[in-house]
C-alpha cells in the first residue's frame, strides 16, 4: 500500500513538473517581407514611374497574378512574446504612373527591430571564430625583427622580379 501511495505521489509531482516548465521555450521575433516605414511612404507621390517606386520602396513582395498594374508591399512582425503588427501598402499604376496609394496598418510609430545578436543560437553559416584575431607575430629577440604568421608561401619568381 505505501509503495502505491509513492507511485501515486510521485507520478503527481512529475507530470504537475512537466507541465509547468519555468524555463519555457525560446521564441525569436519573426519579421516577414518588406519592411515599410512611414519615411519611405510619404516619399511616394502620384505620377511616379514604376522605377521611381522601386528605387523608393524595393521590389514589391506581391504583384496582382491577374492585374499587373498592383504592387503590394507587406510587413509583418511577430514579437516573440508580444503582439503581431502588420502593415500594408498597396499601389495602384496606370499607364506605368503610380495613381493610388493605400494603406493597413499603424504607420505613426516606427517597428523596432532587435539585432540578431541577443541572445539565442548562433545564425546559420556563421563561426564563433570568425571574430577571433589570428596569431601574433613572434619577435626574434636578437635581431628585434619580427617572424610573420600565416600568409602564402612565396614563389621563385617573385623574388626575380
Amino acid at each position: 500500500m505505501q509503495k502505491l501511495i509513492k507511485t501515486v505521489c510521485l507520478t503527481a509531482a512529475l507530470t504537475l513538473a512537466g507541465g509547468c516548465s519555468y524555463v519555457g521555450v525560446y521564441k525569436r521575433d519573426l519579421p516577414q517581407g518588406n519592411l515599410v516605414t512611414e519615411g519611405m511612404v510619404a516619399q511616394l507621390q502620384p505620377g511616379m514611374s514604376q522605377q521611381q517606386v522601386v528605387d523608393v520602396m524595393g521590389s514589391p513582395l506581391l504583384e496582382a497574378p491577374f492585374n499587373a498594374n498592383q504592387w503590394d508591399y507587406v510587413f509583418r512582425l511577430d514579437e516573440a512574446y508580444g503582439d503581431v503588427e502588420q502593415r500594408r501598402v498597396t499601389l495602384t499604376f496606370a499607364n506605368g504612373q503610380l495613381a493610388d496609394i493605400r494603406r493597413e496598418g499603424e504607420f505613426e510609430s516606427d517597428i523596432e527591430l532587435r539585432s540578431p545578436d541577443g541572445v539565442g543560437p548562433a545564425v546559420e553559416g556563421t563561426s564563433p571564430r570568425a571574430d577571433m584575431p589570428g596569431p601574433a607575430p613572434r619577435t626574434i629577440p636578437e635581431t628585434g625583427g619580427t617572424i610573420p604568421t600565416g600568409g602564402s608561401p612565396s614563389t621563385d619568381d617573385a623574388l626575380n622580379d
